[in-house]
């Protein structure tokens, strides 16, 4: 378990749920229009370069529509661009868990099948990726996810 100061995120942002294997469509064109947009480039006041992939607005728990935020850490969210959402990451407990591999292969996606299947006492207010420098090379990545828990 690790205890998270709150941070300030930017960036686009989708509504969409794991019921049917929409998220595995909508949370992919969501990266592509991230990416190829180089929405990144627009985000006033980063922190870092790192590109945080946050889960939140929960209806009820992952199996019901949830809110995917894709963007960068800010100093504040005062200027947010149109176009853009702007959300705070809570201060609380969040439990790690780090994959490693090819990005391309889902890493990431397989570990959420693994946390969806551990017994978390899980809060469902917000939970992230970090894709850092150790996310760069996809086809050996690292990345962080952080499961907020009560």
């Amino acid at each position: 378990m690790k205890q998270a100061t709150a941070l300030h995120i930017i960036g686009i942002a989708i509504r969409t749920t794991n019921e049917n294997g929409q998220s595995a469509k909508d949370i992919p064109a969501l990266w592509n229009e991230f990416l190829s947009g180089n929405k990144a480039a627009g985000i006033p006041g980063k922190t870092s370069n790192d590109i945080y992939c946050v889960y939140t607005d929960y209806e009820k728990d992952y199996t019901r529509p949830y809110t995917t935020v894709l963007g960068c850490a800010v100093h504040s969210l005062e200027n947010i661009p149109a176009g853009y959402t702007g959300i705070t990451i809570p201060a609380g407990n969040y439990q790690s868990f780090t994959t490693s591999g090819n990005i391309l292969e889902g890493i990431v996606f397989n570990t959420w099948q693994t946390i969806w299947n551990t017994p978390i006492d899980r809060a469902y207010i917000a939970d992230f990726e970090v894709y850092g420098a150790r996310a760069a090379n996809p086809s050996q990545a690292e990345v962080d996810i952080f499961v907020g828990i009560k």
